[in-house]
């Protein structure tokens, strides 16, 4: 009688794990954070009392305090500092983006995130998308008040759309800055330091909040005319009330696209290695 022989159980087969996702999976990965983002205001609608209250603030005092002094009456004015005070608001409020960024990383948040199964950017980029939303609702408190106080759109509707487009465009390209230096630095308060250092300097020296660069200073001039805040401001003038569009968007785009291909690479190196 033969012994029966019991054969070896098949090896496990083994697997490699990766972090890559397809494009797809990766796209719904980012909308599903950036939710998770803005639904957090909620839960906490001081967040988006934040979001309205200052720019309120800024536009009654500018228009309100500086309108008869820089164009006679409010009324003259507003034509000026709405346009540019969008255009403003757009770099503070790219300060809350990586704060935001650099707490969540503080408190452990993107540790989690590397447990699941997703697409490794997909946190990066769902905190930017759902900031980019926070930016359309200020610019929209924006007009809101202008229009109250009697600021007009004198253009068109499409005109309208096409300055919403144009104001987030610049935003996605920009956040890119901010979110590096929130990957660069441990506390978040060292974040806004970098934008009273930086973005409030870039956005004070722009034609945004000025009728003209006419009797300014000529070094002063030049940076104001190159500054990519003065062309944002300008394009989202023309788009708004009238005036040159063209040169001034591709202008603020060109800027933005420059600042992307910097910062870009370095704020994913430093994410990977921050995280």
């Amino acid at each position: 009688m033969s012994a029966t022989r019991i054969a070896a159980p098949p090896a496990p087969s083994t697997r490699t794990l990766t972090r890559r996702v397809p494009p797809g999976t990766a796209v719904r990965n980012t909308a599903t954070l950036a939710w998770r983002n803005l639904v957090q205001i909620k839960h906490n609608p001081l967040e988006l009392i934040d979001l309205s209250i200052q720019p309120i603030m800024f536009v009654l005092l500018f228009a309100y305090v500086f309108g008869p002094v820089m164009a006679g009456s409010v009324e003259a004015y507003l034509p000026v500092v709405i346009p540019g005070m969008i255009a403003q608001n757009a770099l503070f409020a790219g300060i809350t983006t990586g704060f935001g960024l650099n707490t969540d990383i503080a408190k452990g948040v993107f540790d989690r995130f590397r447990s699941l199964p997703i697409s490794r950017s997909a946190p990066l980029a769902g905190r930017i998308v759902a900031d980019t939303a926070r930016q359309a609702w200020s610019m929209l408190v924006l007009l809101v008040v202008g229009f109250i106080i009697g600021f007009r759109v004198e253009t068109s509707v499409p005109a309208l759309l096409m300055s919403f487009v144009l104001l987030l465009a610049f935003v996605v390209l920009f956040s890119w800055t901010p979110v590096y230096i929130a990957l660069k630095v441990d506390q978040p308060e060292k974040v806004q330091i970098f934008g009273f250092v930086v973005i409030f300097p870039l956005s004070l020296l722009s034609t945004s909040l000025i009728p003209s660069t006419q009797g300014v200073p000529r070094p002063v001039a030049w940076i104001m005319a190159h500054n990519p805040v003065s062309h944002l401001g300008e394009g989202l003038r023309g788009l708004l009330v009238g005036g040159p569009v063209m040169d001034h968007a591709l202008t603020a785009l060109a800027w933005g696209v420059g600042i992307s291909l910097v910062f870009a690479p370095l704020s994913l190196r430093a994410f990977k290695k921050r995280t």
